[in-house]
Order: structure tokens, then C-alpha cells, then sequence
């Protein structure tokens, strides 16, 4: 079991590590079904748009304000469904955010204001075990396995 989860963790971080070294995103801005000026960013490179703000803080004045909020696994898959046309990303798109340029958290601070340094779930399970999923913690730009039951920070993608 130990070696399974080194072989699936290895090849995760090769596969995102080649992700990571493709072109650099390019981020437009747009508002969000509110009206709130600038509350949504497109990435160029991959086509998603993301909520520049994690789930529990809101977008004003060119910054995220407030406190993220945190969920187990099963929370956040559930949070994202009574979202309409948002979804929690999977560990690819999530880690698609991360960006070396950056430190503490390792994400564009001018796209995504204020984001958390702590773990930020995604969608994706983690295969060698059913109770955990995979996480991006952004305080270094690292993807982890965790335990579904842990309460961590959610950004929605469409």
C-alpha cells in the first residue's frame, strides 16, 4: 500500500510539474452574476474561470475581504452543487493556480487577493485511499492527500 501511494504521489507531481512548466497564464477579469466589478478571472491558458475570492470571503475594491471558511470534503463537493454553474476543481485545475513566482501564498496575489496559505480542496479522490482527497497547500505550492474529514478552504471554478 505504502509503495502504491509513493508510485501514485510520484507520478502526480511529475504530471504537475510538466503542467506548472507550460506558458504562464494571462488572467482577464469580469463581474460576477451580482454585478460586483472584477469578482470573477478567466485563465487564458486553461479557459476556467475561477472565483478570485475562496468560499466565505467577498470581492471588493480590488481585494477579497473577510473569512474563508472551512469544510470537510463532503461539505465542500456539497457547498459546490447549490452553487449553480460552479463546481469544486479537480487536483489538475486547482494546481494549475500555483505559481512559483509567488511566496506565501505561492498563487497570483493580484488574480487572487488574499487567498489563504492553508489547504484548499479538490474535487479529485485520492485513489490508494478512499477516505482521503487531494489538497493544494498554497502556503508552498504543494499537492497532498488528506483525510476527507478535515476542514480546509474551497475556491469554486466553472
Amino acid at each position: 500500500m505504502k509503495q502504491k501511494m509513493i508510485a501514485t504521489s510520484a507520478a502526480l507531481l511529475g504530471l504537475l510539474a510538466a503542467f506548472s512548466c507550460a506558458a504562464q497564464s494571462v488572467y482577464s477579469y469580469s463581474a460576477d452574476a451580482n454585478g460586483t466589478p472584477n469578482a470573477l478571472v478567466t485563465d487564458s491558458k486553461t479557459g476556467l474561470t475561477w472565483q478570485r475570492c475562496s468560499v466565505g470571503q467577498s470581492f471588493a475594491a480590488s481585494t477579497c475581504s473577510g473569512t474563508a471558511g472551512t469544510y470537510s470534503h463532503e461539505q465542500a463537493l456539497a457547498y459546490a452543487k447549490t452553487q449553480t454553474g460552479w463546481r469544486l476543481p479537480s487536483v489538475k485545475e486547482l494546481s494549475s493556480l500555483v505559481d512559483s513566482n509567488f511566496i506565501g501564498p505561492s498563487i497570483n496575489g493580484t488574480a487572487f487577493p488574499a487567498t489563504p496559505s492553508f489547504y484548499t480542496w479538490a474535487s479529485s479522490p485520492y485513489a490508494s485511499d478512499p477516505t482521503s482527497a487531494w489538497v493544494v497547500l498554497f502556503a508552498e505550492g504543494s499537492v497532498k492527500a488528506s483525510s476527507r474529514s478535515n476542514a480546509f478552504h474551497v475556491r469554486l471554478v466553472r
